[in-house]
């Protein structure tokens, strides 16, 4: 039996999306990135991997809904079943969300509902809170405020700076991450 196709969608650096094709026992073959910004470190790890990359700028688009639509055709003609959402800086419109309903997971660096939207670990950082966290959840129409699948809390020190937190908010990401996608993946094949 063929392994699940999976995108991961990725704008940054790309340390979960590296954490996700490193996982040994990945339950599916991560078979596109998507990328919406020219020179992101992620697609560097892509290329590095051999994983094929569509990469688009929002602008050379007339709407949010016709560069989905673009992304829908470049997932639907390599079969993709889930997208993996990994530093992924735009909110998910309807096109993406009724292509492909429930099958959109996010992880987002804080433990929600506090501090949704970007920013998280600075927004937990300056709140003087004493524990933020990691959610791994479903997307829907709102900004981080769809079902959560998994968290987990990370302490936040007094002698913490916003670094050192990231760091150890990355940790927790590049552990849970990859382990809640094989759990889902299991569950849907169940």
């Amino acid at each position: 039996m063929s392994k699940l196709k999976a995108a991961v969608f990725a704008s940054g650096a790309g340390s979960n999306f590296q954490a996700i094709i490193e996982k040994r026992d990945l339950a599916c073959e991560i078979a596109l990135l998507i990328c919406d910004k020219q020179n992101a470190g992620v697609i560097e790890i892509a290329k590095k991997h051999q994983i094929p990359t569509f990469i688009f700028s929002a602008k050379e688009f007339a709407s949010k809904q016709a560069f989905e639509e673009k992304i829908v055709s470049e997932l639907r003609k390599i079969e993709v079943s889930w997208i993996f959402l990994a530093g992924y800086m735009r909110i998910v419109g309807s096109t993406l969300l009724q292509a492909f309903p429930g099958k959109i997971v996010n992880i987002h660096p804080s433990f929600l509902p506090n501090f949704p939207g970007k920013d998280a670990i600075e927004q937990a950082y300056q709140a003087g809170v004493n524990t933020t966290g990691v959610t791994v959840h479903y997307i829907d129409e709102g900004i981080d405020t769809g079902p959560i699948i998994a968290q987990e809390s990370v302490a936040i020190y007094s002698e913490d700076t916003e670094e050192t937190l990231k760091k150890r908010i990355q940790e927790v990401e590049h552990e849970l991450y990859p382990n809640v996608i094989n759990q889902l993946l299991q569950q849907s094949e169940g």
